[in-house]
C-alpha cells in the first residue's frame, strides 16, 4: 500500500573479496626486506602486511567486537589461510582463467567506487542545520494528524460497489476484508492498516480517507495505482512527531544516500556513453 522510493544502492566489498584481490594480484612478487619487517607473517616467502591486519581488525571492532587476543590471532590464521589458497590458486594458473580475472577487476572497481562514494560524502558533509531542515520538511508533509483506517483491495470497479452493497446490507467490514481482498499484508487483520498519516498513502486514498467520520465508509469505490478500494476509518488523532534528536541518524543515512545519488548524476551527466557498434551479420 505504501508508496517507496527505490533507493540507489551501491554495493560494498566485504574484507575476503577485498583481501583475495589483493593476494591473488601479490603472489609471486619477491619478497622485500622492508616488507617482511612490517609484515603479521611471511607464507612462502611472500609477507602478509600489518596493513592488511590492521583493516580487518579495524573492521571487527567497527562491528562491536572486542579488541582480544583471540580476536588477532584469528584475523592472523585467516590472512594466511587466505594467502595459502591464493598462491596455490595462482600456481594451478586460476588468476589467468578469463572468469576469475574478471572477478579481480570486478573487486577493484567496487573498492575504488567505495572510496569514491565515501570521500564524496566527507567532503559534502551534512550538518545539524541541514538535518533539521529536513526534518521540519517532512513533519511538515506529514501534517497535524494521522489516521487509523482499514481497506478492502479489489481489481475492478464493479467488485468494489458490490463490497459496498453487502456493507450498506449489514456485512461486516473485517469478514468482507479477510475473504476478498487482495492486499496480503492486510488482509489477515481486516483490512487494518494502522495508524499512518496521509502523506503515507497515494493521494486518492488519502484524499477519500481524510473526508470520512469515525466508523464511516466510503460509498464509492476509490481508484489508486493498485486498484480499487473500499475504506473505512476506524479513528483519527493528533499527530504527534517523533522528537528530532531521536530520528536524526536516519535522516542523517537518509540524506547520505541522496547525496549518492546526486554524485551518480552528476557523473552520468558528465560521461560520454555510446552504445557499442553491433556486429555484422553473419553470411549464410
Amino acid at each position: 500500500m505504501h508508496s517507496v522510493k527505490p533507493g540507489f544502492l551501491i554495493a560494498g566489498l566485504s574484507g575476503l573479496l577485498f583481501l583475495t584481490a589483493c593476494n591473488a594480484q601479490d603472489t609471486g612478487t619477491a619478497a622485500k626486506p622492508a616488507a617482511q619487517a612490517g609484515a603479521v607473517a611471511i607464507v612462502n616467502g611472500t609477507p602478509i602486511s600489518q596493513a592488511r591486519f590492521d583493516f580487518l581488525l579495524k573492521q571487527a571492532l567497527a562491528q562491536g567486537q572486542p579488541d582480544t587476543a583471540e580476536l588477532r590471532k584469528s584475523i592472523r590464521e585467516n590472512l594466511i589461510v587466505q594467502e595459502m589458497a591464493a598462491q596455490e590458486a595462482a600456481k594451478q594458473g586460476l588468476d589467468k582463467n578469463a572468469e576469475v580475472a574478471n572477478q579481480l577487476e570486478m573487486a577493484r572497481q567496487n573498492v575504488l567506487v567505495r572510496a569514491y562514494l565515501q570521500e564524496y560524502i566527507k567532503t559534502h558533509p551534512i550538518s545539524d542545520n541541514d538535518l533539521k531542515a529536513e526534518y521540519d520538511k517532512i513533519k511538515a508533509q506529514m501534517g497535524d494528524k494521522e489516521y487509523k483506517a482499514q481497506h478492502i483491495l479489489v481489481d475492478n470497479e464493479a467488485e468494489a460497489k458490490a463490497i459496498i452493497a453487502q456493507l450498506k446490507k449489514g456485512a461486516k467490514f473485517e469478514k468482507l476484508a479477510g475473504e476478498k481482498s487482495k492486499d496480503p499484508g492486510s488482509k489477515s487483520r481486516g483490512g487494518d492498516l494502522g495508524w499512518n498519516s496521509p502523506a503515507t498513502f497515494v493521494k486518492p486514498f488519502a484524499d477519500a480517507m481524510v473526508k470520512l467520520q469515525k466508523g464511516q465508509y466510503t460509498t464509492e469505490p476509490v481508484q489508486t495505482p493498485f486498484g480499487w478500494h473500499v475504506i473505512k476509518l476506524e479513528d483519527s488523532r493528533a499527530l504527534q512527531a517523533p522528537p528530532f534528536e531521536q530520528v536524526k541518524n536516519n535522516l542523517a543515512q537518509r540524506m547520505q544516500q541522496q547525496q549518492v545519488e546526486k554524485a551518480v548524476a552528476e557523473l552520468k551527466a558528465k560521461a560520454k556513453i555510446e552504445e557499442p557498434a553491433a556486429a555484422p551479420a553473419e553470411k549464410k
